[in-house]
């Protein structure tokens, strides 16, 4: 392995990208098939109940994966704090479930879905499961098995992928009008085989994990478990309120929208246009889950600051050629949904560009994550939440989704910048700020190059795009050259 940190995490990003990226990716092709299979309406349900189920993970979780890996490496019996952390989980995921069912008419008719309320108790087995099983999955990436914890996730997804497909087109293609026989396909709407599917692959992650969840006892060790919470429940709020700034303008466009529009079809649209940010998304992840555990392990030494700062530039230079790269070619990225949603492309820029503050949030959070200052990032994590929410109201009833879009961006820019100020005074980083932003600059020109100038056919237009993002990777590999030389890096 590599002694070089940038190098080091290079590798673990690519290794974990194939437990993250690939599902991902596999799942992103679901997108066309069901825009496709599915008219808005149907869709925005999916895309409604998916914002529901995002919001309870992160509150099923609780922190707990973030305060293992700071535990697990401050502790001498790493096995000790699994164990607390895991039967934690195990207990609050099982008490959800009999909520659940317990209330179950009453939750359905709260979020307007009375008549569906199989669709809430399946998704709330996969919420506990999926709950249960992330700690098995954080002791894997704390335990450096990056190619078994990325053979879980993507098989989980290639089942849920085969499932989709035979739920929705063989058989209904196989039996033809005589699949209204059989009883599941006569007593429920087609939107539930997305969510039998889903349980189906979250039952294969848990078979698969069995492994890591025999090394599991039911053990509690109270001093321990307070020390978990302590530093667990800021990050809940962190990843509360993030959620929150992620999927509640997917649920509020319901709410906040004229009566006269059909608000479940508004929220299929701009669900399935916000996924053509997807390649953004994907990176983000899948450094996350490389950058914790790294961050953590460089903090003890004397270049640690170095590091950061590095790190930094190249994410910036690596997410504004995503930018570039989805923005000028949006006319190609666009066929990954139905044409019957294209009306929200106008939204694509503006999602790019609000992942990628997002993104430069999480790479900052190292100065409150280090420090233990925790509730300093849930204070900044609660303002983004109250400027989403505040905006989506005033926004959503004049502008509809696209009002939801900008809220999204002036929330993500407004936790980075919030973030990198407080920062300079707890844990003070120098980040290569005018490379950064000339970098930045040079990426916004460019976008703006392609918007202003004119270029008639379909062939040229393509071919001048991808000039303006080679002129981007030419700049930016000319300017680097000297960092990106095998002895630097």
């Amino acid at each position: 392995m590599s002694n070089n940190p940038l190098k080091r995490l290079a590798g673990e990003t690519a290794i974990y990208g194939l437990g993250t990226i690939v599902p991902r990716l596999l799942n992103y092709f679901l997108v066309p098939f069901y825009t496709r299979i599915f008219d808005e309406n149907a869709y925005g349900q999916i895309t409604e109940l998916y914002a529901w189920v995002a919001i309870t993970m992160v509150v099923l979780t609780y922190g707990m994966e973030t305060a293992f890996f700071r535990f697990a490496n401050k502790e001498k019996n790493p096995k000790k704090v699994f164990n607390t952390a895991t039967t934690s989980l195990l207990i609050t995921s099982l008490a959800f479930v009999s909520v659940i069912i317990l209330f179950l008419k009453d939750i359905s008719t709260a979020i307007k879905y009375g008549g569906n309320s199989e669709y809430i108790i399946i998704l709330a087995i996969i919420v506990a499961i999926d709950a249960f099983t992330s700690l098995p999955f954080a002791y894997l990436r704390f335990m450096n098995k990056a190619k078994r914890f990325s053979f879980i996730k993507i098989t989980s997804v290639v089942v849920n992928i085969i499932f989709n497909f035979l739920f929705l087109l063989i058989i209904p293609k196989a039996l033809g009008e005589g699949v209204n026989e059989l009883i599941i396909y006569k007593s429920s709407e087609l939107i539930v085989f997305v969510f039998i599917a889903n349980l189906l692959s979250t039952i294969t992650s848990l078979l698969l994990l069995f492994p890591e969840i025999k090394l599991f006892k039911i053990q509690i060790d109270s001093v321990l478990f307070k020390k978990l919470l302590a530093y667990g429940l800021p990050i809940l709020i962190i990843g509360f309120a993030g959620m929150i700034n992620e999927v509640s303008d997917k649920i509020l466009l319901k709410y906040l929208l004229p009566s006269n529009i059909d608000a479940q079809a508004q929220i299929g649209i701009y669900g399935a246009n916000y996924k053509l940010a997807i390649l953004m998304a994907l990176f983000i992840q899948m450094f996350r889950y490389a950058a914790e555990p790294f961050f953590f392990a460089e903090s003890d030494k004397k270049d640690a600051k170095e590091t950061y700062s590095m790190v930094m530039t190249y994410f910036v230079i690596f997410t504004l050629f995503i930018f570039l790269g989805v923005t000028l070619f949006i006319d190609v990225f666009k066929y990954f949904i139905g044409p019957d949603f294209w009306a929200g492309l106008m939204i694509v820029p503006i999602i790019l560009a609000a992942k990628l503050f997002l993104g430069v949030f999480y790479n900052l959070s190292v100065w409150y994550k280090l420090t233990n200052k925790t509730l300093y990032g849930a204070t900044i994590a609660v303002i983004g939440a109250i400027i989403t929410i505040g905006l989506n109201i005033i926004l959503i009833p004049k502008y509809g989704f696209v009002g939801s879009a900008w809220a999204n961006f002036f929330c993500y820019l407004s936790m980075m910048i919030i973030s990198f100020l407080w920062g300079r005074k707890v844990y003070k980083v120098n980040y290569q700020l005018k490379k950064i932003g000339a970098y930045t600059l040079l990426a916004v020109i460019i976008y703006y190059l392609s918007i202003i100038i004119s270029i008639d056919g379909k062939f040229f237009a393509f071919l001048f795009n991808a000039l303006l993002l080679l002129a981007y990777v030419g700049i930016v590999f000319i300017s680097e050259k000297q960092q990106l030389k095998p002895d630097k890096i």
